[in-house]
């Protein structure tokens, strides 16, 4: 999917750059030395985009001595109040999220688009399930408050691409779709074009049929998640089917892993995301088997004590110039095959295990030799 470019901060998203990771801070804002400190984690793992939430007005205006301290740029989350948009771009705030559910004055709109043009960040419509489900069944009640008036049908922004006609009213997803194109186009009618879209729902299939639908209307960068995906094993699952999914599609432009629990753990998550579809080559991969009755080494041990000393021993990878792949296999069948496609391989025998290095058998070794034998190789890599 072709979109628009566009920057938040120096990172580019869409247009053909590379997808971008991002995660939320999970400390008050204002709590600013709590604050610095996460971010200078998630920075080491390599979190390119942080969004802060803002529900109240000391939350914006910790944007200012925040961003003196990291080196990412920053996402003001804003809801309900526009004057929290406000004072964050004031506050230096990259970009803002507005969540078209709960802003939806015409004339604050105005000058949250005034004040982003004058400093040149952009603006993500950022649509959630929870809090766009029947907004246009209340349009009856409501339709004073609306920004534009929920058309039927509504034009794409990329010629000669379908229209989009749903019912009124839709589906959650399909009600999705059309409050982030009518919340979108409104913007355009500001002229103010440094849009980006995201449509997360909390079920996958939802979030995918979203996310498909609007990729053939516009031409915006998407940003993709499964929100409220849960915790750690189960936001993985939804996330990974979710997410990865629509890459392989050629959909989004930069994503963010909802996890219930700490922001590491999404950052971890979406690189392993990115790199499982091939758009990220891990500097270390590890295959191994799921072990079976053949099974003739510990493999589930070797593995997770080889794991425990890279994760010990940062300087193993960061020396790396280029992805090593590593096998450590548990017998005849196929260790010898997935060993020999490894940079560095075992595969197990009866009391014994054979190293292959880059293709090649290179020498019979105890079991006891497996680990500081391939950190060996590693570290001569």
């Amino acid at each position: 999917m072709k979109t628009r470019k566009l920057w938040i901060g120096k990172v580019p998203v869409g247009g053909g750059a590379p997808v971008s990771v991002q995660t939320m801070t999970k400390t008050p804002t204002e709590d600013i030395k709590s604050t610095v400190r996460q971010i200078h984690e998630l920075e080491e793992l390599g979190c390119q985009i942080i969004r802060f939430a803002i529900p109240r007005l000391n939350s914006a205006q910790a944007i200012a001595p925040i961003k003196k301290q990291i080196h990412i740029p920053i996402e003001a989350d804003i809801h309900f109040n526009p004057k929290l948009a406000l004072e964050s771009i004031k506050s230096g705030a990259d970009s803002i999220r507005l969540n078209p559910g709960n802003i939806t004055d015409k004339e604050a709109i105005k000058e949250i688009v005034k004040q982003a043009k004058a400093k040149h960040i952009p603006i993500r419509v950022g649509v959630n399930s929870g809090s766009v489900a029947g907004w246009a069944k209340r349009y009856a009640n409501t339709h004073k408050k609306l920004i534009v008036r929920l058309p039927v049908k509504l034009q794409p922004t990329i010629p000669g691409s379908n229209s989009l006609t749903l019912k009124l009213p839709g589906t959650v997803w399909e009600e999705m779709v059309r409050a982030a194109l009518t919340y979108s186009r409104y913007l355009e009618t500001l002229k103010f074009r440094d849009i980006m879209v995201s449509l997360k729902a909390s079920d996958v299939p939802s979030t995918i049929k979203a996310y498909r639908k609007i990729a053939k209307l516009c031409d915006y960068p998407l940003h993709l998640g499964v929100t409220a995906a849960g915790p750690l094993e189960d936001s993985i699952v939804k996330s990974a089917i979710g997410i990865g999914s629509l890459l392989i599609d050629g959909i989004g432009d930069t994503i963010r892993v909802s996890i219930t629990g700490k922001p590491h753990d999404e950052v971890r998550a979406a690189y392993q995301i990115l790199e499982a579809v091939g758009l990220r080559k891990p500097k270390l991969e590890i295959i191994s088997c799921p072990t079976c009755g053949r099974c003739e080494i510990n493999v589930v041990r070797y593995v997770a004590e080889f794991k425990k000393q890279i994760s010990a021993n940062p300087g193993y990878i960061k020396k790396l110039n280029h992805p090593v792949k590593v096998a450590i296999m548990g017998c005849v069948v196929n260790g010898p095959g997935e060993a020999k496609e490894a940079d560095i391989g075992v595969a197990g025998g009866n009391g014994f295990a054979f190293l292959f290095k880059h293709g090649q058998k290179a020498r019979r070794i105890t079991p006891g030799k497996i680990i500081p034998t391939l950190l060996h190789e590693i570290n001569r890599l």
